[in-house]
């Protein structure tokens, strides 16, 4: 999830997963979800895409390897 400003200074959070596409207009950013949903923001594409980026990293440093059988090692 990632924290975005509408227009208005409202601040949201947004499922980072779904957005398909940013279009940059005259001071905003269009936000095109995989659900057809879209938001104008104030954040520019650059730091929208570093949001996701940073999200992305936390998300998959939480990752642990799961051993489901026991005694069995991965080589």
């Amino acid at each position: 999830m990632i924290e975005l400003t509408r227009l208005n200074g409202g601040k949201f959070t947004l499922n980072a997963e779904l957005i398909e596409t940013l279009e940059a207009a005259a001071n905003t950013t269009l936000v095109c979800l995989a659900t057809n949903n879209r938001y104008n923001v104030k954040e520019p594409v650059d730091d929208i895409v570093a949001k996701v980026i940073e999200y992305r990293r936390r998300v998959n440093s939480e990752r642990k390897t799961v051993n489901p059988i026991q005694g069995f090692e991965r080589k």
